[in-house]
């Protein structure tokens, strides 16, 4: 697995945070990880309506300030795929 850290949420206090990571070492190409809190019930239930999660899935919230980390993780995987 190569995890490349592209940042966690500097004012959560601690390091267990909001993260987003970008890891160019899957069969399927590379893929974006993130960390971020569960979405609490009614979260999940609306958005079960629309597209249920498999076994293997979960549904999270992710902070609006991790998005410029998420767009830079973006682009690294999309060029990171192109080299593939």
């Amino acid at each position: 697995m190569a995890l490349l850290l592209f940042g966690t949420d500097p004012k959560s206090g601690g390091g267990n945070c909001p993260a987003v990571w970008v890891d160019t070492d899957t069969a399927q190409g590379p893929e974006l990880v993130v960390q971020g809190k569960f979405a609490n019930a009614p979260t999940r239930a609306a958005c079960r309506q629309d597209s249920p999660p498999a076994d293997d899935e979960g549904i999270v919230r992710i902070p609006l300030s991790r998005v410029e980390q998420i767009r830079r993780a973006c682009d690294a995987a999309e060029a990171a795929h192109a080299q593939l």
